[in-house]
């Protein structure tokens, strides 16, 4: 009875270990416009981590302002898709970001 109790236990750790895990992990899409692609990826990329939290998305204008970089969280998944449009270039960024 104690091996199944003892099992039993394990997995529901696991299940919150798992829960927990993917839990501090969102996925997010932006959309920018700028005169041109670097510009509207920045605008695209900023609506994600403003979407995300406020607090991260000011410490990196204050020292990244880089696609794909996030303090405090890991980015994976990034992907973008720009066309001709709106000012110039229209972007659509899609990323997962975890909290490290």
């Amino acid at each position: 009875m104690s091996k199944i109790r003892a099992a039993l236990i394990a997995a529901a750790a696991l299940v919150a270990v798992t829960s927990s895990a993917s839990a501090q992990c969102v996925n997010k899409a932006g959309e920018g416009t700028g005169g041109n692609k670097d510009s509207a990826m920045f605008q695209a990329y900023e609506a994600i981590l403003q979407a995300t939290s406020w607090p991260m998305w000011s410490q990196w204008m204050a020292n990244s302002q880089k696609v794909g970089v996030a303090p405090g969280y890991t980015v994976s998944k990034l992907s973008s898709k720009c066309s001709a449009g709106g000012m110039g270039q229209t972007c659509r960024v899609q990323a997962t970001l975890c909290k490290s």
